[in-house]
């Protein structure tokens, strides 16, 4: 399991779009992310740029911190 730190969540909302935008980067499933601890775990069934998840983060309002 991998895990990201995101700031900017403050809903259940939040939570869903950072589910889309990891949910669809090839190689990423079993994603979780909770809003309390501003975090979301994944499994990666392959190897994927941490740009790349960034990016995605990113594309859908929020940053990654760690």
């Amino acid at each position: 399991m991998k895990k990201i730190k995101i700031s900017g969540m403050s809903c259940n909302h939040c939570v869903m779009a950072v589910t889309k935008a990891l949910k669809g980067i090839e190689g990423i499933q079993d994603v979780s992310v909770d809003l309390k601890a501003g975090e979301a775990t994944f499994e990666e069934t392959k190897s994927v740029d941490p740009e790349v998840i960034k990016q995605k983060i990113s594309e859908a309002g929020f940053d990654v911190v760690g």
